[in-house]
């Protein structure tokens, strides 16, 4: 079974969608490791080592996902995770921007995949699929 971690990063509380998305991936087959809200990149990283997962979902709503995402693949590399796969997704950068560049900007920052606010996650679940397996 294949782990993936899960979470809502900064200051962030949206608690339903992480609950939904937890749902999803465990009902999928996967091993879902949730460091729930107000969860700080240090939370992933480490939940991500202490059980070898192979992907990291962030979520967040309250539109500063892009702040709270600076370096976060950095991180990762340094504590020994660059090979697990980053996503991201959500209401996360503040106002209306043209998706494409939002998407551009995370992909920069070292994330995989980057879903934009309303995106399914029947999407995810295929990336996850392709990227991971299952």
């Amino acid at each position: 079974m294949k782990t993936v971690v899960i979470g809502v990063i900064g200051a962030d509380v949206h608690a339903v969608g992480n609950k939904i998305i937890d749902y999803v991936l465990t009902e999928k087959g996967y091993n879902v490791v949730n460091t729930g809200v107000l969860s700080s990149q240090e939370d992933f990283i480490s939940a991500a080592i202490e059980t070898d997962a192979k992907a990291i979902l962030v979520s967040s709503l309250y539109g500063h996902g892009e702040m709270d995402c600076v370096f976060f693949k950095e991180k990762c590399e340094e504590a020994g995770l660059g090979h697990v796969k980053l996503y991201v997704g959500g209401n996360i950068v503040v106002g209306k921007q043209d998706f494409n560049k939002v998407e551009k900007r995370f992909k920069k920052m070292g994330f995989d995949r980057v879903y934009a606010p309303g995106m399914k996650i029947e999407c995810a679940l295929d990336d996850l699929r392709e990227d991971i397996g299952i």
